[in-house]
């Protein structure tokens, strides 16, 4: 049955999530730890009709190892080959896989410095693959499976095993796995996702206020032509994909300059295996202009310095607290699910599909029209159960969007 519903996951995500096509060449990143679900889908991609598939395998505890042990250079470092593989690839049309699957403190007792550089060399290498994504040019679907020490700290009071198969049952309702017909749900649960899409389109919101109980008060500027989006995106050659599953959000950029107040964070983030937890930002004309974390502040302060852009807000995302992933009550201390369960605000890019002609802007277009530019791009969650959000149109009608942590129409 196990192995069963892990080939069902396989296909849902080949088929469904990435889409890959005929001829397709398509790219898995994934922990070694994964090897096996990796090669599931590499089988299902094969079968489906893709001309090949390249696994980009990656040793988290080896990472670790060169964290430690690595002379000091190497961190602002890349390798070639590396970047030359995603690039030429996706150059040519290439779908990617990511497994989302780490341990969220296995670097708590790294240099965040070096962790902080070797970050930003890598974004810096893969600034053209990345744009490639967030453009939506290529079809990508980040997906997670569990591995042991990510199960451990969900499920600290479990054995192994135990922590194993509960988290895989977690994954597998959250991306409905599940339901007699897994694809025939995720077409339902488009449907509603579009319903609230159209919504937030038909009245053009300028600014978006948020307001709860530990403290948040926050003003969101949103530019003119901004545009809702969510679930299903479309490459320009028309091919429909699902970047994320799961997902339960919508999402838009605001205007660079124009968040302004003070936001709680409501989850922690895992940042590139170290957790940032109980922070606070306070915003003036879009910057972060002071913060403060209960844990992960270096993390936090080399995150907001990796460039100019990434003290900035790229990503305004809507998620109703009354939800699958929050009802279950499960912390995955995992973006991907915890960004699921709450709405959320990201650090750094915004995507340039979200305002009307974005795709087909030039840089210096694209930040003309208040669209913030970064290396990274970082989720974090604010949704809480007593979260207010109201919608002011240009004429100042105020309109309820969110009350008590889910939406109000």
């Amino acid at each position: 049955m196990e192995q069963e519903l892990m080939k069902k996951y396989a296909r849902l995500i080949v088929k469904t999530g990435v889409n890959v096509q005929k001829d397709q060449t398509l790219i898995i990143v994934s922990p070694i730890e994964c090897a096996p679900f990796a090669r599931a889908m590499a089988e299902v991609a094969y079968q489906t009709g893709a001309r090949d598939v390249v696994i980009s395998w990656r040793d988290e505890l080896f990472a670790k190892l060169r964290y430690q042990m690595g002379p000091d250079e190497i961190f602002d470092e890349f390798p070639a080959w590396q970047k030359d593989m995603f690039v030429n690839l996706t150059r040519q049309g290439a779908g990617v896989i990511s497994i989302a699957a780490s341990d969220p403190e296995l670097l708590k007792d790294v240099d965040p410095d070096r962790v902080a550089r070797a970050m930003k060399a890598s974004t810096s290498a893969l600034k053209e693959y990345r744009e490639r994504m967030m453009a939506h040019r290529n079809t990508w679907c980040v997906v997670s499976m569990p591995t042991k020490a990510w199960a451990a700290k969900v499920f600290p009071q479990l054995d192994e095993e135990a922590a194993l198969e509960k988290l895989w049952q977690a994954i597998y309702q959250a991306v409905r796995v599940n339901e007699a017909d897994p694809v025939a749900a995720w077409q339902q649960h488009q449907a509603k996702l579009q319903a609230a899409m159209d919504f937030m389109n038909g009245h053009t919101f300028r600014y978006l206020k948020y307001k709860n109980g530990l403290g948040t008060d926050l003003t969101i500027e949103l530019p003119k032509e901004h545009l809702w989006l969510g679930g299903s995106e479309r490459t320009p050659g028309g091919v429909d994909f699902f970047a994320n599953m799961p997902t339960e959000e919508i999402f838009t950029l605001p205007l660079k300059s124009g968040i302004n107040g003070t936001v709680y964070s409501s989850k922690p983030l895992n940042y590139h295996g170290n957790l940032i937890d109980r922070f606070c930002l306070t915003f003036e004309a879009g910057r972060v202009v002071s913060f403060s974390a209960e844990q992960g502040y270096e993390v936090l302060k080399n995150l907001l310095e990796t460039d100019e852009g990434a003290s900035f807000i790229g990503e305004v995302a809507l998620v109703p607290f009354d939800s699958p992933i929050s009802n279950s009550g499960i912390l995955f201390y995992n973006t991907l699910f915890d960004e699921n369960a709450s709405c959320h605000l990201a650090f750094g890019k915004a995507y340039p599909i979200c305002i009307k002609g974005g795709e087909g802007l030039s840089p210096e277009e694209l930040a003309e029209r208040g669209v913030n530019d970064s290396l990274v791009h970082e989720d974090f969650m604010v949704g809480t159960a007593d979260l207010s959000i109201t919608g002011i149109t240009a004429d100042g009608t105020e309109v309820p969007v969110f009350r008590q942590g889910n939406f109000a129409f």
